[in-house]
């Protein structure tokens, strides 16, 4: 089948923490020669899409526009204008997911946010722990970013946002919504940005639980490229099989 369109993930499929992809860039190539649109759906919430692209560019010698790249961040903003719930937030997270929130028009509040958000926060700390789970208990709507439990880089699997989600979640007793990938939320505004149906494109990434799953639950297409979370030997015992499999993006013709 031919694709009128490409999702891709970034972290595992593109690069591995500071480490390149190699074939994650010639994938990229390919796609431009071909004028093949793409959207790089990212969990990541720590940067912002103009840093991510410069990122790519000075990193990874990957040229795209900012508008090319759409992250957690940015669909939770989706989510909560269209939740409608009101405008004050308190949030857990880096500058990207910072950014992307109070430049839409939220504010900072401790004590009485409509909205908790809790994101990857490589500075947190037991207070920051304490007011979202007090601000929660308070009845604020608790969103996680995206489950992600690990992040693949270069010294290994280190944890990700959904594992401080998680502790927020047994200290309220609270399920969060989560926004990212695999979750709808994330994928039907994805969608609608590359303005494709889910039948027209296929999502590309290297985490089972978040990329494939992705594609699975919402009707898209899926290759699972062995270059970053999910392992060869874990491809047998997969509950629903991806789509496509392969060990590089260099096998995959568009």
């Amino acid at each position: 089948m031919t694709y009128k369109g490409y999702l891709i993930d970034l972290d595992g499929t593109i690069y591995l923490g500071d480490k390149p992809i190699k074939a994650g860039k010639r994938f990229v190539d390919r796609l431009k020669e071909k004028n093949i649109p793409f959207l790089f759906v990212t969990n990541n919430t720590t940067k912002t899409p103009h840093v991510v692209k410069k990122r790519l560019q000075d990193s990874f010698d990957i040229d795209v526009s900012a508008d090319t790249i759409y992250t957690a961040s940015l669909a939770t903003v989706d989510y909560m204008n269209d939740k409608g719930l009101g405008k004050k937030v308190y949030v857990i997270g880096e500058e990207g997911l910072k950014e992307a929130i109070f430049s839409s028009g939220f504010v900072l509040d401790e004590e009485h946010p409509d909205y908790v958000v809790v994101a990857l926060d490589t500075d947190l700390t037991y207070e920051k722990l304490a007011v979202a789970t007090l601000a929660i208990q308070k009845g604020a709507h608790f969103i996680g970013t995206n489950p992600d439990k690990n992040i693949p880089t270069h010294r290994g699997l280190m944890p990700g946002a959904g594992s401080l989600i998680a502790g927020i979640e047994t200290a309220t007793q609270k399920s969060a919504t989560y926004i990212g990938k695999p979750e709808a939320i994330m994928m039907k505004k994805a969608l609608e940005r590359l303005k494709l149906a889910a039948n027209e494109v296929m999502m590309v990434g290297d985490n089972y639980e978040t990329d494939i799953r992705a594609g699975i639950d919402n009707d898209i297409d899926t290759l699972l490229v062995l270059t970053g979370f999910t392992k060869k030997e874990d491809v047998a015992t997969l509950p629903i099989a991806p789509t496509k499999v392969i060990d590089s993006l260099d096998e995959w013709q568009v």
